[in-house]
């Protein structure tokens, strides 16, 4: 990680370029690597939370009811990062549920188009967040938004920093190369995000994503040896919905 006010400026606007849609403006003609920006990409979550919960506040300010407005705001997360982690998600589906050794596996995780596992993962997990959501009080949710963007992008580095690209070529290679340094603060930004929730019930939920990013990881290990960006997708994809689970639960559990 760089020291540098400036270069960690053109590091978090590599973040929020790689992650999302959001305008950003230019980056000076010697671009921060991938990797090196790593330790922003929760940061970048915060941006994308940001906007879906306020158009969730802004829905249920209008009358719309919980799930209603939990729709409004998951396709605002869509469009601020342009599904990316969703498509990594359906890549990762279609290729362990269609591939039988690591060189098919990967050939379909390539392929643009998005077969029924593919289709079937996105479904299932737009579905539960947007049931999720739509069953916790307001707060919760407007406060989930952000904290769970930023944690659930917090999974991202530490993969790149453990796992070895499982290609020669794409995101998940031009990626690695992360430093633990940028892995640690990464995760530690987005512990950080969830403790508006309370010590306990923000260790329960970080604890709960990161078991769910492990178990694609190693998934990921014994079925193509490695991440590739798709893997990463995955692993943010399944990392939030898991944390949307467990706030449903605790509020259940205090309530």
């Amino acid at each position: 990680m760089a020291s540098d006010p400036a270069e960690r400026w053109e590091e978090l606007k590599v973040g929020l370029m790689l992650l999302t849609r959001l305008p950003v403006g230019l980056v000076r003609e010697e671009a921060p690597s991938v990797a090196a920006s790593a330790w922003s990409w929760p940061l970048a979550g915060l941006a994308v939370g940001g906007l879906a919960a306020f158009v969730y506040w802004l829905a249920t300010a209008l009358g719309l009811t919980g799930p209603l407005a939990a729709t409004l705001a998951v396709l605002a997360t869509v469009l601020a990062t342009g599904g990316l982690h969703e498509d990594g998600l359906a890549d990762l589906a279609d290729g362990f549920g269609g591939g039988r050794d690591k060189t098919r596996v990967l050939e379909i995780m390539r392929d643009s188009r998005i077969g029924s596992y593919g289709t079937l993962a996105i479904g299932f997990s737009l579905l539960i967040r947007v049931l999720a959501i739509g069953a916790l009080s307001r707060w919760d949710a407007v406060w989930g938004f952000l904290a769970i963007a930023a944690a659930s992008r917090a999974v991202m580095p530490a993969a790149l920093h453990l796992m070895p690209p499982a290609r020669s070529d794409g995101l998940g290679s031009g990626a690695s190369g992360v430093t633990q340094e940028a892995a640690l603060a990464a995760a530690l930004t987005g512990c950080a995000c969830l403790l508006p929730f309370g010590l306990i019930d923000a260790a329960l939920v970080a604890a709960a994503m990161a078991a769910a990013a492990f178990w694609v990881g190693r998934r990921a290990m014994s079925r193509i040896g490695g991440q590739t960006g798709d893997v990463c997708g995955a692993m943010q994809q399944v990392a939030e919905g898991t944390g949307w689970l467990a706030l449903v639960a605790l509020q259940g559990t205090l309530g």
